[in-house]
């Protein structure tokens, strides 16, 4: 029985309960080993949902094993930001509410979940 998942080489993701969810096997101290990785990913392997409008809420979490990597985790975010854009959503400026955490983990990885919060587009007021 399939999980759900999209695999090629460190990278897998998955269209789960309303996300996208992308997981990224090992770590590295270099935020920019990312963007090409996951962005290589969606180019030759996804053929799961499209780029949405509207905003979006993004968790992006580095899990460890012993001492946390030295890395700024704003690099981090950065690299994966403009590698999901264009597969995710269009523009990473939809990015509504963004959570960037390092925490200890049974393994190396880093995993990101990408919700959609509304269908309203950014800049114009709600009317019912």
């Amino acid at each position: 029985m399939s999980d759900g998942w999209t695999q090629h080489g460190k990278v897998r993701a998955r269209e789960f309960e309303g996300a996208l969810e992308v997981e990224v096997d090992g770590l590295t101290t270099q935020a920019k080993y990312y963007k090409p990785l996951i962005y290589e990913f969606f180019r030759k392997v996804w053929r799961g949902a499209r780029p949405g409008w509207g905003e979006f809420a993004v968790e992006i979490r580095m899990e460890y094993v012993g001492d946390p990597p030295w890395i700024d985790l704003d690099n981090l975010a950065k690299a994966i930001l403009d590698a999901i854009k264009g597969y995710a959503f269009h523009d990473d400026a939809q990015v509504a509410r963004l959570l960037v955490e390092r925490t200890a983990g049974e393994r190396e990885r880093i995993v990101l979940a990408i919700r959609k919060l509304s269908d309203r587009p950014m800049g114009r007021p709600f009317h019912p």
